[in-house]
């Protein structure tokens, strides 16, 4: 029992460092990592490259096509481009189990403390934290592994008869077993969430003799398999285009899995010599330390196996991307709803909220398309003030204003629920252990998602007032008054057609003077409309209670325009904002 304990005890660890490892790299590279993948993916064999570079820089398969999911999204990256790099991610991953293969080789327990004194110095060193997360996080991984090492010697499972007789009860050159110990694989992989472990498992089982080689690889091909059905279990929930790369990633696996079938002895006896393994060493034919000496490579023999399989099936498959695209889109279609008409965010899964740094990209996509949708509200406004005032066939435009109206309405309801969810996920991020730069992202999120939520309101508040004017008994405006505010509307959707720009783009290459030079536009255009209201009443030219409805909407249109500049405000920055002023 003491020794089972050992066991999941340091799987535990590996798979606690593994992440803590990640997460530091993350937190090192992350808007790095993000334009490189944005950046490198001209063609397929760039994105293919670019998958494995910034893959085995974070040592997560899983960050990278987060990240790639995103982009996707966003319209920075085609879904074939996205397939390529999720290819070149199955390449970077399998330097996880390079790792692994030489953590499982010698004692490696005796260089972790060295890293534990420098990572704990590093991390009480603000200025270098991140690098001292990462040393505790390495070390944390090979403390796990030397552990497993150790234990699988205690474990003895190379002269334990019960299992030697277990796994000797199947047939080795029977089809039938290989694809039961791919199953296996897959269904421990699914279970533990974590292909590092299982592979941690297996080559502790392959080199104490105890698991056949043919064997061991089988189950190494059914973790491939384990952890795509994880990622797309995660995406049912996700939009379409996560649900297609999800998918992709998939069918790559599976796809490699099938044809590695048919040459599966061949290959695999390819790879055991260029390691130096003897396959065909027996070990009642030889002593006990050379069938050992032998067995002890197995563990790079696992390594070599996984990266050369994925190598293989990367170019085998990188020259039929378009084929593998209009595939995974004609598998999942689009959803038939409009999604404009109901409330779900497009970008925020929780299946998907695998790092705090990569949380917070998902969150800023969400945002953009929140504020794109405010965008659109504020457009339909337009359109119902143009139907109060057009078509003397009041009975006839009466369904089509409030059809328009009652949209508005859902769209203010819409921009509610966006707020509550999009704060509830960036306040669940930000319990976690996250980076100066990401906490400030998240303060400034969280205000832009207040300022848009008001931006709402006032669209909806200029609607109420327009359908009271509409359904009231005051008089309609006059020609000089609906230009006005036409004019006036048209300055407001500058003001937001540059937040837009501003929320969609870079901000090093966005002028923010042109967002608070339209500001002191309405500024000064409300200012002269309030004097000339006045004016207009006194000489009769409209009464007084139109006058208020008119400037209700004048004024709503200028605290509109105050919401734009502190949404722009809180994504440029305070010290931005204090060098413009």
């Amino acid at each position: 029992m003491l020794i089972v304990l050992k066991l999941l005890g340091s799987l535990a660890l590996l798979m606690f460092g593994m992440k803590s490892m990640s997460d530091a790299l993350q937190k090192m590279a992350g808007p790095q990592l993000r334009h490189v993948l944005g950046a490198m993916t001209t063609n397929r064999f760039t994105g293919m490259l670019t998958g494995t570079l910034v893959t085995a820089s974070v040592q997560s398969s899983t960050a990278t096509t987060v990240m790639t999911v995103s982009f996707v999204n966003a319209g920075l990256l085609t879904l074939a481009q996205a397939i390529s790099v999720i290819m070149g991610a199955n390449i970077g991953t399998t330097l996880t189990a390079w790792i692994m293969s030489a953590g499982m080789s010698f004692n490696i327990t005796n260089v972790v403390y060295p890293a534990f004194l420098l990572g704990i110095i590093l991390i009480y060193r603000k200025k270098h934290r991140y690098i001292g997360d990462f040393l505790f996080g390495m070390a944390f991984l090979l403390l796990g592994l030397g552990t497993l090492r150790q234990t699988g010697i205690e474990m003895n499972l190379g002269q334990n008869q019960a299992v030697l007789d277990f796994f000797a009860s199947f047939n080795p050159d029977s089809f039938l077993t290989t694809l039961l110990f791919l199953i296996m694989g897959g269904i421990l992989t699914f279970c533990v969430q974590s292909s590092a472990a299982v592979m941690a498992i297996t080559m502790i089982l392959c080199s104490s003799g105890a698991l056949p080689i043919y064997q061991g690889i089988a189950l190494v091909m059914g973790e491939n398999i384990g952890t795509t059905v994880t990622s797309n279990l995660a995406a049912l929930s996700a939009n379409t285009q996560a649900r297609r790369a999800a998918l992709a990633h998939m069918f790559f696996n599976v796809f490699g899995v099938i044809w590695i079938l048919f040459v599966f002895r061949p290959f695999i006896d390819m790879v055991c010599g260029w390691v130096g393994y003897d396959v065909a060493m027996v070990k009642d034919q030889v002593t006990t330390e050379v069938f050992l000496a032998n067995a002890a490579k197995l563990s790079f023999v696992l390594a070599a196996f996984h990266t050369s399989f994925n190598v293989a099936n990367t170019f085998i498959l990188i020259w039929f991307i378009p084929q593998i695209e209009r595939f995974v889109c004609w598998v999942i279609k689009p959803k038939k709803l409009d999604e404009e008409e109901d409330f779900r965010l497009h970008f925020i899964t929780a299946g998907f909220m695998k790092t705090p740094e990569l949380s917070v990209l998902e969150a800023q996509k969400e945002i953009q398309s929140f504020s794109d949708r405010m965008q659109r509200m504020f457009g339909m406004v337009r359109e119902l003030l143009t139907l109060s005032s057009t078509a003397n066939s009041k009975n006839n435009k009466d369904g089509d204003f409030n059809k328009l109206f009652t949209r508005i309405e859902k769209y203010e309801g819409i921009s509610d629920n966006m707020e509550l969810e999009i704060a509830k996920y960036l306040d669940s991020v930000g319990d976690a252990h996250l980076s100066d730069d990401t906490k400030a992202k998240i303060r400034a999120m969280l205000r832009e998602i207040s300022e848009l939520e008001s931006i709402g309101d006032a669209c909806y508040n200029m609607a109420r007032t327009i359908s009271r004017k509409y359904n009231g008994k005051q008089d309609h405006f006059i020609n000089k008054q609906y230009e006005h505010i036409h004019q006036m509307m048209e300055l407001t959707d500058q003001s937001l057609t540059q937040m837009n720009r501003l929320m969609g783009g870079r901000k090093d290459s966005f002028d923010v003077n042109r967002t608070f030079n339209i500001e002191n536009e309405i500024n000064n255009y409300r200012n002269q409309l309030k004097a000339q209201n006045i004016v207009d009443i006194n000489n009769h030219e409209y009464t007084y209670a139109v006058g208020t409805i008119y400037m209700d909407l004048i004024n709503e249109c200028e605290k509109l325009g105050d919401y734009v500049v502190n949404v722009v405000e809180a994504r440029m920055g305070t010290r931005q904002r204090e060098q413009l002023w």
